[in-house]
């Protein structure tokens, strides 16, 4: 199914995604990858806030080239999302709806989604060109010291996505390895 979602999201709104759901994100989407969750996690060790409220919100572990004359962003392709497993499910807790990356995730991540009713989506690994265009603004808001780990605070259009684990934990990679499994 091909859905076109808005984000930040509400449960109701992702409460129907399924695993292998096709959508279209526009809104706000916020960047941060290893170096700036390392950097959440301190700050909330600490008891200060962080640099922008998660409830709702929507992370894409991403970390963009330099953008050319007249664009918003560089090629702006997914990293791993396993290298963020041990920081998520604290800010998933704390009502992060959504995130965006590539790879399987942890089982505790996958406990998360479920726990909070969130949503881990995938994004196409080599296609960061063609992502870019969907990028119509980029502002760096926080750790701007990380280079491209800062995190930047995206307006999107029509991102494309894959809903990976739904917020009932049906997980497209184990779906699509299970299906293997049965046809050797």
């Amino acid at each position: 199914m091909e859905r076109k979602i808005h984000a930040p999201l509400i449960s109701e709104e992702i409460s129907d995604l399924r695993a292998g759901d096709y959508v279209y994100i526009t809104g706000t989407v916020y960047t941060a990858r290893d170096a700036a969750h390392k950097r959440m996690e301190e700050a909330l060790n600490q008891g200060q806030p962080l640099p922008f409220d998660v409830k709702g919100n929507v992370i894409y572990y991403m970390g963009p080239s330099p953008a050319r004359k007249g664009r918003p962003i560089g090629s702006a392709g997914p990293t791993t999302a396993s290298r963020m497993d041990k920081y998520t499910p604290r800010l998933l807790d704390l009502g992060l709806k959504g995130m965006i990356g590539k790879g399987k995730r942890t089982q505790e991540v996958a406990d998360a989604v479920v726990r909070n009713q969130a949503v881990y989506f995938a994004a196409v690994g080599g296609a960061g060109a063609l992502l870019s265009k969907c990028i119509l603004e980029s502002q760096v808001i926080a750790y701007e010291d990380l280079g491209t780990e800062a995190i930047r605070r995206l307006q999107v259009k029509d991102f494309p996505a894959v809903v990976v684990i739904d917020s009932q934990g049906n997980n497209l990679y184990e779906q699509v390895m299970g299906k293997r499994g049965t046809k050797q």
